[in-house]
C-alpha cells in the first residue's frame, strides 16, 4: 500500500501532458510546460489506475520532483535543476550560432546560494594563452539545438570585460566586484 497522495495535474499548454507529483499545489511541475490544474489526487488507498507504471512514476518523483505522461514539450526540461559539473565546459554561443567561450565555473552569492555570474575561458591550447572572462547568469540561455549556452553578448563584449579574479587568482576586492558589475549593467542588449 502506498503512503503518499499523489496529484495528477493537467497542462493548459498541451492538453495530453500530465504532471504527476506528490505535491498538492503543483510547484515542483516544470513551469514551461504550465499553468497546471489539479486534475484529480489518488489516495494512498486508492487503486492505482493511471496508464503508467507505479514505481516508474515514484522514481520520477524521488528523481525530479515530479513525473510527465504524454507528449512532453521540446523546450520542457525533465529536470527543474542542474547539476554545476554539468554547466561547467559546456559551450557559449552568440546569437549567430559561434562558438564564444566555454563556461569554466559558477560563481555564487554564499548567502542567497544563486549563481551571479559564469567564467567563461577563451582561446588557448592544452591550457596555455587561455582567457578568462565573467559574464552574467543571467545573460545565458540554455539552448536544445546547440547543447550550450546562448547570449546576446558579442565575443569583443566578452573580451572585454573585466576579469572576476586578478592574476593572483584570489576572490576580488569590492573595486574590482563594482567594475564587473558597472561593465555589465552598462551594456546596451543586442
Amino acid at each position: 500500500m502506498r503512503r503518499t497522495i499523489y496529484y495528477v495535474f493537467q497542462s493548459a499548454s498541451a492538453p495530453d501532458l500530465r504532471g504527476i507529483t506528490g505535491d498538492p499545489d503543483g510547484t515542483t511541475l516544470p513551469a514551461s510546460g504550465g499553468p497546471w490544474t489539479l486534475e484529480r489526487q489518488i489516495a494512498p488507498d486508492e487503486p492505482w489506475n493511471v496508464d503508467i507504471n507505479q514505481a516508474v512514476v515514484e522514481f520520477g518523483i524521488v528523481e525530479n520532483g515530479f513525473y510527465l505522461s504524454g507528449p512532453i514539450l521540446q523546450h520542457t526540461s525533465p529536470k527543474p535543476v542542474i547539476e554545476s559539473d554539468r554547466v561547467e565546459g559546456t559551450a557559449v554561443f552568440d546569437l549567430q550560432g559561434h562558438r564564444i567561450g566555454t563556461i569554466k565555473r559558477l560563481l555564487i552569492e554564499k548567502v542567497s546560494g544563486r549563481v551571479t555570474y559564469v567564467d567563461v575561458t577563451f582561446g588557448g591550447f592544452l591550457g596555455l594563452g587561455v582567457h578568462h572572462h565573467t559574464v552574467p547568469w543571467e545573460k545565458l540561455t540554455y539552448d536544445t539545438g546547440l547543447q550550450g549556452y546562448r547570449t546576446e553578448i558579442t565575443e569583443e563584449q566578452v573580451r572585454g570585460a573585466p576579469a572576476f579574479y586578478g592574476d593572483d587568482k584570489v576572490w576580488p576586492d569590492k573595486k574590482r566586484e563594482q567594475e564587473l558589475w558597472d561593465y555589465w549593467r552598462d551594456r546596451p542588449t543586442s
